[in-house]
C-alpha cells in the first residue's frame, strides 16, 4: 500500500534539493525522502530526478509514499559459532559468523548479532532504533569478524562519533582474484548505490568518499591475500572497491569474481574477515585492540591455493 501526492512546488522551495524540499513538504526525514528519490518513487514534471536535481517554482512534485512496515523486533536466539572476545559494563566484543546480519532488517529472517546478545543475556540500553540498539558499525551477512557494541548511552555517542571521525582503526583480510599492482595502494574512490541495481553498490562521481588501503602479504596461484586498512566504512566497500580495480574477492559473484575459482577451492562466500578493531574506550579512554583468526571455511580455501588447487 502506498499514499501518492502531488503538489506545485512553493516558491519558498526554489533552488532546494529533491530530497530536502520533500522532507519539508512533507514531513518526512531527509533520509527517508533521499530513500524515496533513490527508489523511483518521485517525479518532478513527470520524469525522475537525481536527490541532488533542484527545485523549480511551480513545478508539479508527485511522491509516493509507501506505507512504513510495523517496528522490527529483536528476537533472542544463540547463533553456533558467534564468539564473544570481550564484555564489560560498557561495551561488547564479538565475532560474528558468516550468514548474521548485525541487526533484525526488512527482509532478512535470519540470525543476528543483536538477537544472539539478547539471548546470551547481555543487555543493550542505548537510544536509536529498538532493533539497532548499540549498533556502531556493520558487518555484511556474508562477512565473518569482529564487531563492537555499545551497551550503555554514553559508549554509544561516544564510539559513534569515534568511527565518524574516523578514529577506530578497522584492518581486514581479504582475499582477491589476481594480483593488485602496485601491491600497496590507496583506492580513493567514492561509493553509492548502484544506478542499475538497488541491491549492489558502485564507485560513481557522486558517490560518498571512501578510502581504502591495502597491501598484498601474500601472492598465490590466480590470487593474493591482502590486508585492507578502512579509512570509512561504506556499504560493501572493500568489495566495490578491489572489484573497481578488477581484482573482485575471490567468492564474491555480486562484484565480478570466478565462479570457477571459488569451486575449485571449496568457497560459498566472500573471502573477507575483519581481523582486528582497535580504538579508545568509550568510557576508560585506554587504548584497546581486539584480534580474531580465519574461521574454517576461508582458512579451508586458502589452504586449498596453497596447496596449488
Amino acid at each position: 500500500m502506498s499514499e501518492e501526492r502531488t503538489v506545485p512546488v512553493p516558491d519558498g522551495l526554489a533552488g532546494e534539493r529533491v530530497d530536502v524540499g520533500i522532507a519539508r513538504l512533507f514531513g518526512l526525514s531527509r533520509t527517508r525522502a533521499a530513500d524515496l528519490v533513490m527508489a523511483g518513487e518521485v517525479a518532478v514534471d513527470g520524469a525522475m530526478p537525481a536527490r541532488s536535481t533542484r527545485l523549480e517554482p511551480g513545478a508539479m512534485l508527485t511522491v509516493r509514499i509507501p506505507q512504513e512496515a510495523p517496528p522490527l523486533e529483536v528476537r533472542p536466539s544463540i547463533v553456533e559459532g558467534m564468539g564473544l572476545v570481550h564484555q564489560d559494563d560498557d561495551i561488547v566484543v564479538i565475532d560474528k559468523p558468516v550468514g548474521v546480519a548485525a541487526h533484525p532488517s526488512a527482509g532478512w529472517s535470519g540470525p543476528t548479532v543483536l538477537g544472539h546478545l539478547a539471548g546470551a543475556g547481555v543487555s543493550i540500553v542505548t537510544s536509536g532504533d529498538p532493533e539497532r540498539r548499540g549498533i556502531v558499525s556493520r558487518l555484511d551477512v556474508g562477512t565473518s569478524g569482529l564487531m563492537v557494541v555499545a551497551r550503555t548511552e554514553r559508549a554509544y555517542t561516544v564510539l559513534k562519533d569515534a568511527f565518524r571521525a574516523r578514529e577506530v582503526s578497522k584492518t581486514y583480510h581479504a582475499l582477491c582474484q589476481g594480483r593488485p599492482m602496485p601491491p600497496q595502494g590507496t583506492i580513493d574512490s567514492p561509493i553509492g548505490r548502484s544506478p542499475n541495481h538497488h541491491y549492489k553498490f558502485a564507485v560513481l562521481r557522486d558517490g560518498k568518499p571512501s578510502v581504502t588501503h591495502y597491501d598484498v602479504m601474500e601472492e598465490l596461484p590466480g590470487a593474493a591475500l591482502c590486508e585492507v586498512h578502512l579509512e570509512t566504512g561504506r556499504t560493501h566497500q572493500i568489495r566495490v572497491h578491489f572489484s573497481a580495480m578488477r581484482h573482485p574477492l575471490a567468492g564474491d559473484p555480486l562484484y565480478g569474481s570466478d565462479p570457477t575459482l571459488a569451486a575449485r577451492i571449496g568457497l560459498e562466500r566472500q573471502w573477507l574477515h575483519a581481523m582486528e578493531l582497535s580504538f579508545v574506550h568509550p568510557v576508560t579512554r585506554e587504548q584497546v585492540t581486539f584480534t580474531s583468526h580465519y574461521p574454517a571455511d576461508l582458512q579451508h580455501a586458502l589452504d586449498a591455493l596453497r596447496e596449488g588447487a
